[in-house]
């Protein structure tokens, strides 16, 4: 099936819109390359899913993409059954740590990101992929730093708190709310029963006009952290 639409395919030619050899290669070639790239800029970072995972999902979907063009029918199964196979590992990717805090959603979210990267490139959608990619490459490492910046100065955090004893908790509480904090949520983490620490995982929220134009949370945090009963305190 010829795809006259894309902007890049008219302009390599009817080659490239057809299922044969050379636009097999180019378009492996392409999902190899975006999803090398992607991966990369994971690995930097040590996610569990990194250069060779990115590869590997964008390489399968778009081989699915171009055999479902092949076989024709109009149903892409193989396609469907790509998209569902990366949704199940993605769910595996979520974790809980043991202080409360969910990890893996953005590895997740890339994953079916990548995939529907390399279905385009599969389709001979080769505008639309490298748009897409483009997208995915400044979500993944260029929004980061702008993320941090405004949770940095929301006016709502959650904390994970270590405290020397049970009975501190009360002195904890205490001090919050003399710095002008709000308590929304104490939840007891299991994890550490036989610790001998007291751990909560804490959502705080700041009413004080003063902490909300001056202070960040790490400033904050680290005004806790002085606490004689505070083993450890640190920004979930």
């Amino acid at each position: 099936m010829m795809n006259l639409h894309d902007p890049i395919a008219m302009l390599l030619g009817s080659w490239s819109a057809e299922i044969n050899v050379w636009s097999a290669l180019l378009r492996i070639a392409l999902a190899i390359l975006c999803s090398a790239i992607i991966g990369c800029e994971r690995a930097t970072k040590r996610h569990a899913a990194g250069l060779r995972t990115f590869m590997l999902a964008c390489l399968a979907s778009a081989i699915a993409m171009m055999v479902d063009q092949s076989l024709g029918g109009g149903i892409p199964i193989v396609s469907a059954a790509a998209v569902i196979g990366v949704a199940i590992i993605s769910s595996n990717s979520i974790l809980y740590s043991s202080r409360s805090q969910i990890k893996g959603l953005t590895t997740s979210m890339g994953l079916w990101a990548i995939v529907a990267l390399g279905l385009a490139i599969g389709a001979g959608l080769y505008a639309l992929a490298l748009i897409g990619f483009g997208a995915l490459l400044c979500c993944l490492s260029l929004f980061p730093p702008f993320e941090a910046y405004l949770k940095d100065r929301s006016n709502h955090f959650e904390v994970h708190l270590e405290l020397k004893e049970r009975r501190n908790l009360q002195d904890f509480v205490a001090t919050i709310r003399r710095l002008g904090l709000r308590i929304d949520d104490i939840e007891s983490n299991p994890a550490y029963l036989n610790s001998g620490l007291s751990v909560y995982s804490i959502s705080v929220t700041i009413t004080s006009p003063e902490l909300k134009k001056y202070k960040r949370h790490d400033e904050i945090i680290e005004a806790l952290r002085s606490l004689d009963y505070v083993y450890f305190i640190d920004e979930l």
